[in-house]
């Protein structure tokens, strides 16, 4: 098996994180499943009608068009579901279309062909102003929607495969030409369910709402190896009223990224990520756990994440931006996070991340305000953190509570290093830096935890 015991690990930190959600509270579990309504739809097709083969060789994209095209077209009242059987289904790119939902039964495969010389070119999001790796326009995701409503993508622990690894290669050897794709991206879409699939090897991110609302991303598992580059696991882009709760994720790049734009194109663009909320994540990845950043040119307020598991991370929590972005970043609360075998516990940094172009305007300075990262405790953590304000635009309001952050066996880790920075901080060990002013009654942060 190419993850060699990653199922085993699932698994085993699928039982943790039923036994964390356990010793949340004796209440309820809260969670958003009421946000968008899953919908029942009495008209259902397979993709078998339109001659699919699940045999991993015969290519698909001809039934998957035509079956999406009948979903579209004939409009049954309530919309069509797309049964996808056990098989493996090899297929080139293709467009999802309103009312639907794209289900796979269990061992139901849907994989992406390796032939990358017929993948679809679509042009720039406008809030980044060309690909983000390369001039130009971008390759269209593997699964695209562009001004959807109400779809579902679900069905039984089925997989999306992205076979990523003929992109990774063309990254490393610097021979892409144009922005890989993601896996999966609805673009300017509303009412979007993704739920009970495991997404793998994804060429570039892996879920990739943008410009989107309401969307529900729930019970999934995604798996990318850790040196494959920048296999994001969702990423919320300009997006609101978005929940992602009780799943998992092993990457190569953030687990989450809440994003907004990419400096002079998301500040021209003004399309903000607000009302974010994150819970019961449990992953690993070389990079971020849970991020922010660094594309918010358009701005990113209030979001919630919390109970979060984490192991073998770069950086647990990670809020990041740069000058030339512009945008605020407010309102951000992190509750509940356990860390083990992490390289920095947390970072909130304003010189992370590379610009589009030479056109970024040096004078366009993020704001970062009324940031709470509370209750979490780490152990095997190299360092406790870093907070590197900017010059001329000081980090405000940032307070920390009940962090216990500790190296190997109980030693002691690298310290706090803070700069540009003010806030305050009760209960924090190792012992913050003195920018953030101890307060037993959190005086110096103007919004109570």
């Amino acid at each position: 098996m190419k993850y060699g015991g990653v199922w085993d690990v699932v698994m085993c930190l699928g039982v943790v994180l039923v036994l964390l959600q356990c010793s949340i509270a004796v209440a309820e579990v809260v969670t958003c499943s009421g946000m968008v309504p899953m919908v029942y739809r009495s008209d259902k097709i397979s993709i078998s009608d339109f001659g699919a083969v699940g045999d991993g060789t015969t290519l698909n994209t001809k039934a998957f068009r035509e079956a999406i095209y009948r979903i579209e077209h004939l409009r049954r009242r309530g919309g069509t579901l797309l049964y996808i059987p056990s098989g493996v289904y090899l297929t080139e790119s293709f467009n999802l279309t309103s009312r639907m939902t794209l289900y796979l039964a269990n061992g139901a495969v849907i994989k992406a062909s390796q032939d990358t010389s017929n993948w679809p070119l679509i042009a720039p999001l406008p809030s980044y102003g060309r690909g983000r790796e390369r001039p130009g326009g971008r390759y269209m995701s593997f699964i695209h929607g562009d001004g959807l409503h109400d779809v579902i993508i679900t069905g039984e622990n089925g997989t999306i495969d992205g076979q990523g690894d003929v992109w990774w290669n063309m990254w490393r050897q610097r021979t892409l030409q144009f922005t890989r794709p993601n896996l999966v991206e609805f673009k300017d879409s509303r009412g979007i369910i993704i739920s009970n699939v495991v997404f793998k090897n994804s060429p570039f991110w892996n879920i990739h709402p943008v410009y989107c609302s309401n969307v529900v991303i729930r019970y999934v598992t995604i798996l990318a190896p850790h040196d494959s580059p920048n296999t994001d696991g969702i990423d919320p882009d300009s997006s609101s009223h978005v929940c992602i709760e009780d799943s998992y994720i092993s990457t190569g790049d953030d687990l989450i990224a809440v994003k907004s734009g990419w400096d002079e194109y998301g500040i021209a663009y003004g399309h903000p990520s607000d009302d974010i909320t994150i819970r019961r994540i449990t992953g690993s990845s070389p990079f971020a756990g849970i991020a922010v950043g660094s594309e918010t040119s358009g701005g990113v307020t209030n979001v919630l994440a919390e109970h979060i598991t984490l192991s073998n991370t770069g950086i647990g929590i990670h809020i990041k931006t740069n000058i030339g972005r512009g945008g605020i970043i407010r309102n951000i609360t992190v509750s509940n996070v356990f860390m083990d075998t992490v390289r920095k516990g947390i970072k909130i940094a304003g010189d992370v991340g590379d610009h589009p172009d030479e056109n970024y305007n040096p004078n366009a300075l993020p704001v970062i305000k009324h940031v709470r990262i509370k209750d979490v405790w780490g152990q095997k953590v190299l360092q406790a953190g870093l907070i590197k304000g900017i010059k001329n635009s000081p980090f405000t309001d940032i307070c920390l509570a009940n962090v216990h952050l500790t190296g190997s066996s109980g030693s002691r880790n690298g310290p706090w290093t803070c700069s540009d920075v003010s806030g305050g901080a009760v209960q924090v060990s190792p012992s913050p830096c003195s920018e953030l002013i101890s307060s037993s009654q959190f005086g110096a942060c103007s919004v109570p935890f």
